[in-house]
């Protein structure tokens, strides 16, 4: 079996340094890395700066940089770009500040994308959290076990906080990412709702198989395209796998603004996918997530904490809100909330 890396670059520092450094270490060797770099100078520019390819020489693998014009940038298109690129068996999407914890990385992705680590099926361990010693939970599980598996078309990494990471944000970190693994199915979307599909294109293993059957990403799209595939994926009956024994440390201290720039975008996503969204409650997670916020802040007695969690807030909704009624702003207006104006270029439908 082969694992190809692909990794979609825009003006590259030492932590992708780093992250190819951490590949170099890794117990499953890595037949080929790919680069997908969004403009050639600004690639000369950081190698010039950081020793970016004397690192990719040191790879036991082959490597291979691809150039595009930041106006030809999309978050699907680019990245399937990579895909049709790759021969391997196991494509790996990792972003460029997504840096392995340790060198069992690519081995943990793989063989959760196999069902080769004992992941439990999400609502089976939804009902053993509240009743951990029903015999009928447990049989449950067993009759699971004793089944074909279904098929995993994706599995994404657990991703942990960096250093410098705000308290906050941590916790949102071990929100999203908890420490149990996990396989969610179309069965789950009643208990786990919008998060049956979330999936995360940081750090994340496709089958090329399932990849292509499946028809790759879409594009163009302004956010999302892993959510996008894992949604089809599940909506076909494959299952998305989160591997929490594969990590990679990679977090954000994002201001006020940049939440709402990015925020917009999420919900632009969303508002173009009613057969996905309409059917679950993204709103409703969202609250989930300030409730149990809240709540930690309090536990560990830093409740003035509060009020910096609650600029995040604002940040968020508001930038949701617009994106939720993109189609009532004008041009304009949208290129001065948006993250990905690239995007909006590509459309024709946008009035002035």
């Amino acid at each position: 079996m082969t694992v190809d890396i692909i990794i979609p670059t825009y003006k590259p520092d030492e932590t992708l340094c780093l992250l190819l450094h951490k590949l170099q270490g890794q117990t499953f060797v890595v037949h080929r890395v790919i680069i997908l770099n969004t403009e050639e100078e600004l690639w000369k520019q950081a190698a010039a700066a950081y020793p970016i390819e004397q690192v990719l020489k040191e790879l036991p693998c082959e490597y291979e940089v691809f150039h595009i014009a930041k106006k030809d940038f999309d978050h699907g298109g680019t990245r399937q770009f990579g895909a049709e690129h790759s021969d391997a068996d196991v494509m790996v999407f990792m972003t460029q500040d997504a840096v392995p914890a340790d060198e069992f990385l690519v081995e943990n992705l793989v063989e959760s994308l196999f069902l080769k680590k004992n992941l439990v099926p999400a609502q089976v361990r939804q009902k053993g959290e509240k009743q951990s010693h029903d015999d009928d939970i447990l049989k449950e599980s067993e009759d699971y076990a004793s089944q074909p598996p279904v098929q995993t078309a994706v599995a994404y990494a657990r991703q942990l906080p960096k250093n410098d990471c705000h308290i906050v944000e941590k916790y949102t970190r071990q929100f999203n990412y908890p420490e149990q693994s996990r396989v969610k199915t179309k069965a789950d979307i009643p208990a786990l709702g919008i998060k049956t599909f979330f999936c995360s294109d940081v750090c994340a293993a496709y089958r090329r198989d399932l990849f292509e059957e499946l028809g790759g990403f879409e594009s163009p799209v302004i956010f999302n395209e892993d959510m996008f595939f894992a949604a089809n994926a599940i909506e076909h009956g494959y299952g998305v796998a989160y591997a929490a024994e594969a990590k990679v440390v990679h977090s954000h201290n994002y201001t006020m603004r940049q939440q709402f720039h990015r925020n917009f975008d999420l919900a632009v996503s969303q508002k173009q996918h009613p057969e996905i969204f309409e059917q679950v409650s993204s709103e409703a997670e969202g609250m989930k997530l300030v409730k149990s916020t809240i709540a930690y802040l309090f536990k560990i007695r830093k409740p003035w904490l509060i009020f910096h969690f609650g600029t995040q807030c604002v940040g968020k909704y508001a930038g949701f809100w617009m994106g939720r009624h993109y189609e009532k702003l004008s041009r304009k207006q949208i290129l001065k909330y948006t993250m990905n104006p690239g995007y909006w270029d590509m459309r024709e439908d946008v009035h002035e």
